[in-house]
């Protein structure tokens, strides 16, 4: 089961293992991360599951869809490496993902 790293707002560091195929949102949510509102469900319809990539982690990751693009343009404070975690499906090879959660959501 790959691990995940999350970074809160607070600087509070979770780290939780989970079944491969899982996202990165559903990750988020199933273990009260602070900071993952996930208002449309993993629907790809709003920003409210936005994370911060670690940049070592970049190029492990599928490339950003058009839609996905679309909606980190309403997220806060978005970054190069802004992605929204409802998008990112954990894998064996993302064992030890590392994210950071905005201070606030859209």
């Amino acid at each position: 089961m790959p691990r995940v790293v999350f970074l809160e707002p607070d600087g509070r560091r979770r780290e939780f293992s989970v079944p491969a195929g899982t996202t990165l949102m559903e990750a988020a949510r199933q273990h009260g991360v602070d900071g993952i509102l996930a208002q449309c469900g993993g629907a790809c319809a709003c920003a409210t599951c936005h994370v911060y990539v670690d940049p070592a982690w970049l190029a492990r990751l599928p490339a950003r869809e058009d839609m996905e693009a679309g909606m980190l343009e309403n997220a806060w404070e978005p970054r190069p490496n802004s992605r929204l975690s409802c998008q990112i499906h954990l894998t064996e090879d993302l064992d030890g993902l590392t994210v950071s959660v905005p201070e606030r959501q859209g």
